[in-house]
């Protein structure tokens, strides 16, 4: 069978589809579906798996919890240990970071600006080697895979804290607070996509802050206010709300419109940030409650409604104790109810989320580090179709090595799940990354690693679908390229980077009809992909004395196919995944002014069953600061998205709005 975006009509998955929040919708979109597979061999082969690794998981408990009680360590996820960059090239690497649930971070990294983005599909649209999921309008389900592994595959960070959903694997990237948040990082060799909370800035005042409000097509409304205290030389507090109004209605055809398409949401949070003689600390307190429309498939339209809640609190705390030792420390609880209205029925999903960490970092020598650290996450998902909970357990080894010229690292890593009353799954994980300076401006770095996603509660547990002998799926992740970086004249900055990369992914989990039934599916691991593919940028930036002007061009050639032996679909680029990417972004500034076109392309889709339609758009925002006297400045902005009103599709089914002009004014004081 081909790659398909939802199962057959009539199976058993449909059937039951009203009944799934929208965070379940994209899990089955990442999948392949092939021959059928008797899920007794698989249960049976993950069952001598787990008895294996028996006495792994348990050297590495110990460990684990040696860690942890070193570092008197508070609920947490990702144990992070830093070493200064050799170099900072603002698109490449940035840290050394040693993370138990992630490895050993020197890799490519591009670093994005929220500045002129009006949602976060905006914003990682600007990347060239990922894809936006995207179901359109505000209310639409966002996601995020890079390099065509799947949104399952990438991780989301907020502050250096782990955004987790156990439940379907899935993180709705439209429910985040963008208007919060300063910069996003990409990290290819991690699979993780970090956003960071902007940090107060005062002027001769203890009291700051920022009113912005923007109003602009389909009913759109975005209210946001923040105030910054400073408590003290030290410590500073942060208060922010924010709220998204939009009735989401457009045309998308000759006398169609998308209805049932509407979002409200409200979010607020805290920030205490704090420094100390050698550390720093940060805690954020934060909440969103939304409630929008579910509106299914143009041929599939649906009533349907989800009511999100979420609430979490997080920190982190980094201490040097002297030029040898330094310890990180980071913590979070959280949680997340969904209420799904469906014509087939009511449902509610509730996850409670606790993560605790430790990570320490010992310089031996000037040109040597070693790092440790270890994780625990606990979960629990209590729904009206199943109830489940997971102990995981992180732990990692790694040493970094720097000279003038070479900066290397490598890591070994251990990822262990365990279910209550299930099979164990665990895995170690080596990664080794090496970047070289060959001159002033000129670098080569290379980086392979290894990627290991456990099942999903609904993968494993969804009553009906759920196949708990799954094994988790497994990926190496290669790249070898070059950065280019250097001022060739006065106010004249020249960057490109090129990348070629391998990813090899097997054990994937995909969809197949059941020996029992062909009308009822389950996942199964019989998925192979590859992806093979190059990136490549380059542009400039001039500063000259009233004037400054950037550009940046990006394409991404990527080749994800399915390697599925006898498979229908064998050979065919994974959907969705699109072969050619480009990405044109630009800025100019003058005297307040500032204008910021930005024009992409995506060809070369299927969903599975077909060809995709190329799509490509340009959006455009013009802003104006003008400075007040006595206080901070009034900014002025208009954008105009899709300017040409393309009409395309990101996802089967799910029509994207056609022009849209979004307006308002941000005042600082």
């Amino acid at each position: 069978m081909p790659l398909q975006l939802e199962p057959p009509i009539g199976s058993e998955a449909v059937r039951r589809r009203g009944s799934f929040p929208i965070g379940l919708s994209d899990l089955e979109r990442d999948r392949d579906e092939s021959e059928d597979l008797p899920r007794s061999s698989q249960t049976s082969e993950a069952r001598g798996q787990a008895s294996v690794k028996a006495s792994y998981i348990m050297l590495f408990s110990i460990l684990t919890a040696g860690l942890l009680l070193s570092g008197l360590s508070v609920p947490g996820n990702r144990a992070a240990a830093n070493v200064e960059p050799m170099m900072e090239p603002s698109d490449s690497l940035s840290a050394a970071t040693v993370t138990a649930d992630k490895g050993v971070i020197v890799s490519r990294v591009d670093h994005l600006s929220a500045e002129n983005a009006r949602s976060i599909s905006d914003l990682l649209n600007l990347s060239s080697g990922l894809h936006v999921g995207d179901n359109g309008g505000l209310a639409g389900l966002k996601t995020v895979s890079l390099r065509g592994l799947g949104s399952a595959h990438t991780s989301i960070y907020v502050d250096g804290v782990r955004v987790g959903n156990v439940q379907s694997g899935q993180n709705d990237l439209g429910m985040l607070p963008l208007e919060d948040m300063t910069s996003v990082a990409v990290d290819y060799a991690q699979n993780s996509v970090s956003f960071r909370t902007a940090r107060p800035e005062f002027g001769t005042l203890p009291v700051a802050g920022k009113v912005r409000f923007h109003a602009g097509s389909f009913g759109t409304y975005l209210p946001s206010a923040r105030l910054d205290f400073r408590l003290s030389d030290k410590l500073s507090l942060s208060a922010n709300a924010a709220g998204v109004m939009s009735e989401g209605n457009f045309a998308y055809g000759d006398g169609l419109e998308r209805v049932n398409n509407d979002l409200k949401q409200f979010r607020g949070g805290l920030d205490l940030f704090g420094l100390t003689d050698g550390g720093e600390y940060h805690v954020k307190a934060y909440y969103s409650s939304a409630e929008r429309g579910a509106p299914g498939t143009v041929d599939w339209p649906s009533d349907d409604r989800q009511a999100d809640k979420n609430a979490f609190i997080q920190g982190y705390w980094h201490q040097s104790f002297s030029p040898l030792y330094t310890l990180h420390l980071s913590a979070k609880g959280s949680y997340d109810d969904i209420y799904y209205t469906s014509a087939w029925g009511d449902s509610q999903y509730g996850q409670t989320e606790l993560q605790l960490n430790s990570a320490h970092d010992f310089q031996i020598t000037d040109w040597w580090k070693v790092s440790l650290a270890a994780d625990v996450q606990w979960d629990r998902l209590a729904s009206t179709a199943y109830q489940a909970s997971r102990t995981s357990v992180f732990s990692a080894f790694a040493t970094s090595f720097r000279t003038d010229r070479l900066l290397a690292n490598v890591a070994l890593e251990f990822n262990g799940a365990f279910d209550k009353d299930a099979l164990s799954r665990s895995a170690f994980s080596p990664s080794a990354d090496i970047r070289y300076r060959v001159f002033d401006g000129f670098d080569v770095l290379a980086f392979g690693r290894r990627a290991y996603r456990v099942p999903t509660f609904n993968e494993l547990y969804y009553v009906g679908y759920g196949n708990p002998g799954l094994r988790p799926e497994d990926a190496w992740l290669t790249d070898i390229g070059v950065d280019f970086s250097r001022e060739v004249a006065l106010g004249w900055t020249l960057k490109a980077k090129l990348d070629g990369f391998a990813n090899f992914l097997t054990d994937k989990i995909t969809s197949a009809p059941t020996p029992e039934d062909p009308n009822i599916w389950a996942p199964y691991n019989i998925g192979k992909v590859r992806s093979l593919g190059l990136d490549l940028a380059a542009g400039f930036e001039w500063q000259g004395a009233d004037w400054r002007c950037a550009f940046d061009a990006r394409y991404t050639l990527l080749s994800a196919t399915d390697r599925t032996p006898d498979s229908y679909s064998f050979g065919q680029q994974i959907p969705y995944i699109a072969k050619h990417t480009v990405v044109l972004d630009a800025s100019a500034s003058w005297k307040g002014w500032s204008l910021a076109p930005v024009w992409q392309l995506r060809s070369g889709r299927t969903d599975g069953s077909g060809d995709l339609d190329d799509w490509n758009t340009f959006d455009l925002t013009l802003a104006k600061s003008i400075k007040l006297p006595k206080t901070g400045p009034l900014s002025l902005k208009l954008s105009v998205r899709n300017m040409f009103d393309h009409r395309y599709e990101v996802s089967s089914g799910y029509p994207m709005p056609g022009r849209s002009i979004l307006g308002g004014l941000e005042y600082k004081f």
